[in-house]
């Protein structure tokens, strides 16, 4: 199971890939639900669950109860975005609790323990930012081609 830790203090996100015993200590936990970051090899930390999907990529959704997979009849929110007012769909979402199905979930760290997160997890993911945006080395100025017209020599009629 991957799990996704983004830092709102510093904006950066981090990812890990958790041991089959340290996924099982997460099954039963719910959306929104606080975890201690000992259970998963980050001591003194305190998580909150954001969010999550399944092995197919179905994402959990915080008002359905349970770990099983349903088509609701959706008019916006986590799984279906409707680009006009009013517009209903059926979409398939996975239920508010961590099972054996999922195979991503998403941390927000609510309290920060001794070591920094890039000294325990090591892996850092940037969120491109407006101002460390590259700078686009301007192009040498190109010069037009020049046509080259050629004139034929004009052939006389013969009447």
């Amino acid at each position: 199971m991957k799990i996704v830790i983004s830092n709102p203090e510093n904006g950066k996100s981090y990812q890990k890939e958790l041991e089959a015993t340290q996924a099982k200590t997460l099954y039963g936990k719910k959306l929104k639900e606080t975890v201690k970051g000992d259970t998963i090899g980050m001591t003194g930390y305190e998580l909150v669950i954001t969010g999550g999907s399944d092995k197919q990529g179905f994402p959990m959704r915080a008002d359905m109860h349970g770990t099983n997979r349903k088509k609701l009849l959706l008019t916006g929110g986590t799984g279906y975005k409707p680009k006009e007012r009013g517009i209903r769909k059926r979409k398939s979402v996975r239920g508010n609790t961590v099972s054996e199905e999922i195979a991503q979930i998403n941390f927000k760290v609510v309290k920060t323990g001794k070591d920094g997160l890039d000294k325990i997890l090591g892996k850092v993911e940037d969120k491109p930012k407006a101002e460390e945006k590259k700078e686009e080395k301007p192009k040498a100025e190109e010069k037009p081609k020049e046509e080259k017209t050629e004139e034929k020599p004009k052939e006389e009629k013969k009447e």
